[in-house]
C-alpha cells in the first residue's frame, strides 16, 4: 500500500491483515530467508510471498503455518498467528455494503476504524465522519446521481455508521482543518446547513475533537491543493498512512518523506486559525442561515 491505489474489489484488507503480514515480512527477515526461498518452499511465485506480507490478498493458513515453521516460530507462536490469521480473513462491518462502496474506499474505511489519530485537511465539504444524514445525502446524491433511492440510503447508512467510532470509550483522536468556503457551499437548503453547524459546534466540544476552519482571510496557504486524510495507529507494524482522493480512485501513501510532507502541512494550517476563532465564525456562519 505504498503510493498506489489499494486492491480493488472487496479484498481491501482489514488493518489486522495488514499488521499480520508485515510481521510475516519480519519474520522472515529475521530468519534469513529470502522471498525466493518461501516462495520455493511452497510451490509459488515470490510475488506470492510478497503479496501476502503486503495484505494484497488473504491470509492462507496452510501456507502461513508452512512458512511460519521455516521461519523458526515455536508451535505457541503458530497456533497464536493462526488464530490471528483466521479473524483477519474474516470480512469487515463494512464488507456488508460492497454494492455501494467502489473497491478502493473499502482500505479507508479499515484504517478508519483502527485508527489512534486522524487528522484531515477538507477544502469542500464537512468531513464525513462528522456529517448528519441530511448534509450526506446531499453531497452523495450529487457525487452519485444515477443511483436509486435504495442505494442512496446505503450510501447514507455507510457513512454514518463509520461515524460510531467517535463514541466508542477508546475513540480516536480525531483533529479537522477545513476551510470557511465550506460553511458557503450550500448542501440541501438553510435547514440542512443550519442543522450541520449545530453538529460541529457539539462535536467541537467533545475531549478528542479539534475542528480548525480557516477563514478566507488567510488567503493562499501551503495545504491549498486537494483534501487529505492522515491516519496514526497503535500497532508499532503499522506506518502512519496519507489518503488522497482522485475523482475516480485514491491514492495511499506510507513512505516517510509524503507522509511527515502532509503532516507538516496540517500543523501549518492550523496555526493560521484557532478553536475559540473557529467557534465564532461556526456560530456568525449559523445566524446567516436562520
Amino acid at each position: 500500500m505504498s503510493e498506489a491505489r489499494p486492491v480493488g474489489g472487496t479484498s481491501a484488507p482489514t488493518v489486522l491483515r495488514m499488521i499480520l503480514g508485515r510481521r510475516l515480512a519480519d519474520l522472515r527477515e529475521g530468519a534469513g530467508v529470502s522471498l525466493e526461498g518461501a516462495a520455493k518452499v511452497l510451490r509459488v511465485t515470490s510475488l506470492t510471498i510478497r503479496r501476502m506480507e503486503k495484505a494484497e490478498v488473504g491470509l492462507k493458513i496452510p501456507y502461513v503455518e508452512k512458512l511460519l515453521q521455516i521461519y523458526g516460530a515455536d508451535q505457541r507462536e503458530i497456533d497464536e498467528f493462526i488464530d490471528l490469521a483466521e479473524q483477519a480473513n474474516q470480512p469487515g462491518w463494512w464488507h456488508r455494503y460492497r454494492d455501494v462502496v467502489p473497491g478502493w474506499f473499502t482500505a479507508y474505511v479499515s484504517l478508519e476504524s483502527d485508527a489512534r489519530t486522524v487528522r484531515t485537511y477538507e477544502p469542500h465539504y464537512v468531513t464525513g465522519l462528522l456529517q448528519t444524514d441530511a448534509y450526506a445525502r446531499g453531497i452523495l446524491r450529487a457525487g452519485f446521481p444515477r443511483d436509486s433511492e435504495e442505494e442512496l440510503q446505503r450510501r447514507v447508512e455507510l457513512r454514518l455508521r463509520r461515524q460510531s467510532l467517535l463514541d466508542k470509550q477508546d475513540a480516536p483522536t480525531l483533529w479537522v482543518v477545513m476551510e470557511e468556503a465550506v460553511l458557503h457551499r450550500l448542501i440541501g437548503g438553510a435547514d440542512t446547513m443550519r442543522e450541520q453547524i449545530d453538529r460541529l459546534l457539539e462535536a467541537a466540544e467533545l475531549p478528542n475533537v479539534t475542528i480548525d476552519i480557516l477563514p478566507f482571510s488567510v488567503g493562499a496557504h501551503v495545504g491549498a491543493f486537494a483534501s487529505f486524510t492522515y491516519f496514526r495507529f497503535d500497532a508499532p507494524e503499522l506506518p502512519d498512512v496519507v489518503y488522497t482522493e482522485l475523482l475516480s480512485g485514491a491514492v495511499y501513501l506510507d513512505q516517510r518523506p509524503d507522509v511527515v510532507a502532509h503532516l507538516e502541512a496540517h500543523n501549518r494550517m492550523s496555526l493560521l486559525t484557532s478553536s475559540s476563532d473557529s467557534k465564532t465564525l461556526l456560530n456568525r456562519m449559523r445566524k446567516e442561515y436562520t
